[in-house]
């Protein structure tokens, strides 16, 4: 996954339907840029620098894995999709939207066309009281104060009036969070680790990661299959009943839902292609044994690959026990994986090819992912 950064962004608006302009803003930054982590109340104050109806403002901090150049282009392409018109005086004027960069992490940047942190900061309580909403302990890098501390010494007399109406999140369009466990499965390389990591963080969900990086048996069973096949999947039985059910059984106060990488029953699916028939049996009647009380996910999500993006993925991430993976090892455990779930009568389960989409590298490709499962969710209800 691409490293990501920290922004807060400022919204003003004082034209029209003021509180659409701002929502549709926040909506578009969500599509265009990243995860809106926090929004702040909605503030109203008189126009700043000229005469014109009060504005209504806000501030939101965003997760993003943009630089800050390409951040203040999509908020550009926002401005003028909602309506903004080049300026016709030299000075401030109204306008349907304003969107400024206000912080990029901790970093100083400064260019003809971008200042990172906004120089107006410290003297804009306009600015500063929906950020003191949402990030009051942060320290501007330049003045090394705390923007409470900008708030309290700011000389702007401007007065400010809470409007109380709030802004929705952009993560209510998602249903998915109605769960109280999500999981979501694939072949090997087909994403579903890094899929698991996006949603946590951005729908704050407990994470839940198997643990098949500790597992020593497993570059030995990539070398002799045969021999090691049945070690292996005894060990993974173990490991994932002891993990699973610590996991399930620790609530999480503080999180929404769970998402976890895998399903207690993909110990089957690879059973049954890589042990004989015979010890295929007595694992079966240990694994039922074992795993007779551990709940199903609500909502099982498949993510399908054709063999050649698997290979493709798996080439990239590069761990070396992978390198000599066949193309009818992972269409085997494809055609398990379906085999298994056309089964599963009594299991939510939502199927989505994604072969012909990157989720990690196209943000839009990310969001049609969580739309379609989001789908799955209100189909079941």
């Amino acid at each position: 996954m691409k490293p990501t950064k920290i922004t807060h962004i400022a919204l003003g608006s004082n034209k029209g339907n003021k509180l659409q302009y701002l929502q549709s803003a926040i909506d578009a930054v969500f599509v265009r840029i990243g995860a809106v982590k926090t929004i702040s109340k909605i503030y109203k104050t008189p126009a700043f620098g000229f005469k014109g109806d009060d504005f209504f403002n806000a501030c939101i901090t965003v997760e993003t894995e943009l630089k800050p150049k390409k951040v203040l282009k999509e908020l550009q392409t926002i401005e003028i999709e909602l309506g903004r018109k080049s300026k016709t005086t030299i000075g401030y004027e109204s306008r349907e939207i304003d969107l400024d960069i206000l912080f990029f992490e901790d970093e100083s940047f400064e260019e003809k066309t971008l200042v990172i942190p906004h120089p107006q900061i410290q003297n804009r309580k306009f600015v500063l009281q929906p950020l003191l909403d949402i990030a009051k302990d942060f320290k501007h890098p330049v003045l090394n104060k705390s923007i409470e501390n900008l708030w309290v010494e700011c000389r702007d007399t401007s007065e400010i009036e809470l409007v109380d109406i709030l802004l929705k999140h952009p993560n209510a369009a998602y249903t998915f969070n109605s769960y109280n466990y999500i999981a979501i499965e694939g072949n090997i390389g087909a994403g579903k680790t890094s899929l698991t990591n996006k949603i946590s963080k951005d729908f704050n969900a407990k994470l839940i990661l198997e643990r098949f990086a500790d597992n020593a048996f497993l570059p030995k069973f990539y070398k002799e299959p045969e021999r090691y096949a049945f070690t292996l999947e005894m060990s993974f039985l173990a490991d994932r009943y002891q993990q699973i059910s610590d996991d399930l059984s620790q609530l999480d106060l503080f999180k929404d839902f769970m998402v976890s990488d895998y399903d207690v029953y993909k110990s089957l699916i690879f059973s049954k292609i890589t042990l004989p028939e015979d010890e295929f049996r007595l694992y079966r009647k240990l694994f039922y044994q074992v795993y007779k009380d551990i709940a199903k996910p609500d909502l099982y999500i498949y993510l399908y690959q054709n063999t050649e993006r698997l290979q493709a993925n798996i080439k990239k991430r590069g761990r070396n026990y992978e390198k000599d993976i066949k193309d009818d090892y992972l269409e085997k455990i494809n055609a398990g994986y379906l085999e298994f779930l056309k089964s599963q009568q009594e299991m939510n389960v939502k199927i989505i090819d994604i072969s012909n989409k990157d989720f990690v590298k196209n943000r839009a490709d990310y969001l049609w992912l969580l739309e379609q499962i989001s789908d799955a969710s209100i189909s079941k209800e």
